[in-house]
């Protein structure tokens, strides 16, 4: 079907909270990380028991340990993606080169990642954009190299947004709520 249809979240439960084994499976594929649900993942059923239990363990040092902090820069990455792929689906394009992403990728980036870049990150993002593949390249690999209509990916692309979308707010809000995000830039 699709790669990102494989992996997609599940809906939420109405009170939001992000089961951390269901979130791990879906962005296993992203980056590998986060041992501590692995430890006790009785006491760790949702995200939040993991930013909590940093807290209250960690209390001069929190948000900036451990999970909490690994999390932060996931939920960005996440929000780069997610970006991205609404941009794509929303049809935003440089109508001089419809088939490359540029115009994409530099939306996702500055709205997700660039305000927590120093110049010189943000200057290696722009050199590194010239890099980006070709839409139909993109699209192809995301319909695990399948010859698939742009219309059906981006299809596709549409229904892993609605409960990815969902999912990543949820884990925006709980950082809101919590207090735990952290504005410095690299």
């Amino acid at each position: 079907m699709s790669l990102l249809l494989d992996n997609q979240f599940k809906e939420l439960p109405p009170d939001r909270a992000v089961d951390t084994k269901l979130f791990l499976e879906s962005v296993s594929h992203i980056p590998s990380f986060f041992a501590v649900y692995v430890k006790d993942p009785a006491r760790y059923v949702t995200l939040q028991d993991i930013v909590e239990a940093e807290r209250d363990a960690h209390p001069a040092e929190w948000p900036k340990v451990g999970a909490t902090l690994a999390l932060m820069w996931l939920k960005r990455g996440l929000r780069f993606i997610q970006i991205l792929l609404q941009s794509l689906a929303d049809g935003e394009r440089d109508e001089n080169n419809p088939n490359l992403i540029r115009v994409n990728v530099t939306k996702a980036y500055e709205e997700a990642l660039k305000k927590y870049h120093g110049w010189l990150v943000q200057k290696i993002f722009y050199v590194a954009l010239h890099a980006a593949p070709y839409k139909s390249n993109f699209l192809k690999a995301l319909s695990k190299g399948e010859e698939v209509k742009e219309e059906e990916c981006l299809a596709n692309v549409r229904q892993f947004l609605v409960t990815y979308t969902t999912t990543v707010d949820a884990v925006y809000d709980m950082y809101s709520h919590l207090n735990a995000e952290l504005e410095y830039t690299v």
